[in-house]
């Protein structure tokens, strides 16, 4: 599925779109809580995920290093607009990933509850 031609800005995903009505961006929750690092703790694990993305060769629905990009800037230019940087990379990475059904709505909804529930905890 490619950003020109599959419309994937038209898929909507209800854990992500509850992402961002939430509003937790790293500015805001690092104000929140005390923390003066501009960088979110997660942009270098999110950075990684896109280096081995794009050096994967497998059979999986993986989008090419292009392929990501021009989905992550349409998405964050359309869908995602509202998000600042590096949020709007974070879930327009998702999002291709779920359009191409690398991981599915349910899975990421139990990822988010582990991490919520490591952060309260």
């Amino acid at each position: 599925m490619s950003a020109g031609g599959g419309g994937i800005e038209h898929l909507e995903i209800g854990a992500l779109k509850n992402i961002v009505e939430r509003g937790q961006v790293w500015s805001r929750m690092a104000a929140k809580w005390g923390v003066e690092n501009p960088v979110p703790p997660w942009k270098t694990s999110l950075d990684g995920m896109c280096d081995a993305l794009d050096q994967a060769a497998c059979d999986a629905e993986v989008p090419d290093f292009k392929e990501r990009r021009d989905e992550e800037d349409l998405l964050s230019a359309t869908v995602y607009s509202n998000l600042p940087y590096p949020e709007n990379q974070l879930v327009s990475l998702a999002h291709s990933l779920m359009a191409r059904g690398v991981i599915d709505e349910a899975e990421l909804k139990q990822r988010l509850t582990r991490i919520r529930a490591r952060l309260e905890a």
